[in-house]
């Protein structure tokens, strides 16, 4: 088997026991994006120079020593340029490293490049860079080339693609989870508070989470054992002890699990074989011995509307210091100072992350504030009571990932609205707070990757990746890889 196709697991058995080398792993990599990242764009930026440096102070008796890792352009690391996948950031030197970044150094990390993104974090198919789209490993039977999800669609491409070992992505609504669905990957969003975002430039500061995602649930375990933690530098991360999630994956009986299958989830839109393969998932747990039980989430169906009130009023605020002076890319053409604020950020922004700002901007205006965000403020808070009702019957919630499968490239791009609704399974974890997976599941009829999420209560992680992984070891969805990829 080739070193790129191999978890993180099996690479550091190899390492400790110094049957292979870091340089070893990076020569298979650049030999897999030579032949595939140019068709794949899964990386905005990949160095190779850059990844060997590291290699020669790095420590291999480290959890992660000698594993490359691809990180989303909206996380910072010293001396590199953290784009955000946008034109306003383009020649942004990090001064510093984010704080998931300075664990990972610790822990042995190699960082192998900037994974493509929507720009900003803001869009659900990575068609919305401005330095290109990123492209699905998986295509279509015809040919027909596919989207891999986003906003952290590069990171998902890159490990679908065997481009990467493993990645970061961020999830605001659903921007690790829906793109591992489409990629056929893993993808972990913690509980809100559980990783620090000290370093993650900020969408919606209130729902966005740093998460792993990978090849198997035992790797995002123990990336999340690396990750996770409090954070003086961050004033919502949380002190909750981190357990050691990669040690005690087999720790659950699932004869002990009472799993809810909220009625919600499972109704008119949901694609067939979407349906027919979260249903087997559902048998599979059932038949395994676990309890299932039909509950209720009554609010699901505010979820989007409440969604893109709160994100988007949060992008106009924490967008606003991108305004030529203090911050990126100031127009060359300006000539007074109101032309320095309207013709920088018209020729920094692109069209998604104009329409989220000037929605986000209309919703906190005078007039208009009680109507929508204090409204969606009241509705997100009867979401996450939802939430705390069901976990009181149940331990884990089971549902789609998203309702389809990945769509080709450019189906839903002209139409805002429809491609909004790709988040709508996916939302409520990050306006409740609490922790969900995205694991691969039986593929569609036409042999596309499908997600499984697993929703668990607030910090419930441990609980979450041990029924994840329990599912997982029992199939081999995950090993499926994209033609022209299973060499």
């Amino acid at each position: 088997m080739s070193l790129h196709t191999e978890s993180i697991t099996s690479l550091r058995h190899q390492l400790s026991s110094k049957a292979i080398s870091p340089g070893d792993i990076l020569d298979d990599l650049e030999t897999q994006t030579k032949q595939h990242e140019p068709e794949i764009h899964a990386y905005r930026d990949l160095n190779f120079d850059f990844a060997r440096e590291q290699v020669q102070s790095v420590d291999l008796d480290a959890p992660l020593g000698g594993i490359p890792i691809a990180i989303k352009d909206n996380i910072n690391v010293t001396g590199q340029t953290t784009a955000c996948a946008s034109r306003m950031l383009e020649n942004f030197l990090s001064p510093y490293d984010a704080t998931v970044i300075k664990k990972l150094r610790e822990a042995g990390a190699i960082f192998l490049g900037r994974a493509n993104m929507d720009e900003f974090a803001m869009g659900s198919s990575c068609e919305f860079s401005a330095f290109g789209p990123t492209y699905n490993p998986w295509k279509k039977s015809d040919g027909t080339q596919l989207v891999p999800g986003g906003s952290s669609g590069g990171s998902a491409a890159a490990v679908a693609g065997d481009l990467a070992i493993a990645a970061l992505g961020s999830d605001t609504g659903g921007s690790i989870r829906q793109p591992a669905s489409f990629c056929g990957v893993t993808g972990l969003k913690p509980t809100y508070g559980r990783v620090s975002r000290y370093g993650l430039v900020a969408f919606a500061s209130s729902l966005d989470q740093i998460g792993p995602l990978t090849k198997t649930v035992e790797d995002a375990a123990l990336l999340l054992e690396v990750i996770a933690g409090e954070d003086p530098m961050e004033n919502t991360s949380r002190p909750i002890e981190v357990p050691p999630y990669s040690k005690t994956l087999s720790g659950l009986s699932i004869q002990d699990l009472t799993i809810g299958v909220p009625k919600e989830y499972f109704i008119d839109g949901l694609d067939s074989d979407v349906e027919k393969s979260i249903q087997s998932a559902i048998q599979w747990y059932e038949k395994n011995g676990a309890t299932l039980k039909e509950i209720s989430l009554p609010h699901t169906e505010s979820g989007t509307a409440v969604y893109y009130i709160i994100a988007t009023a949060e992008a106009s605020a924490n967008l606003a210091r991108f305004d030529g002076v203090r911050y990126g890319h100031r127009s060359s053409s300006a000539e007074k100072m109101i032309d320095v604020y309207s013709a920088s950020r018209e020729e920094g922004f692109g069209e998604e992350v104009k329409r989220r700002i000037l929605l986000g901007t209309y919703t906190l205006s005078s007039g208009y504030y009680d109507a929508y965000y204090n409204r969606a403020q009241k509705v997100k808070y009867l979401i996450r009571q939802d939430f705390e009702n069901a976990f009181k019957t149940c331990d884990l919630i089971i549902t789609p990932t998203a309702p389809y499968t990945a769509f080709p490239v450019g189906d839903k791009i002209d139409d805002p609205l429809l491609m909004y609704l790709n988040d709508v399974y996916t939302i409520a974890a990050n306006l409740s707070g609490v922790p969900a997976i995205s694991i691969p599941a039986q593929p569609s009829s036409e042999g596309l990757p499908i997600g499984l999420q697993l929703m668990g209560p607030h910090f419930a992680e441990e609980r979450l990746l041990q029924a994840a992984h329990a599912f997982q070891s029992a199939h081999d969805y995950h090993h499926l890889k994209p033609e022209g990829f299973n060499q």
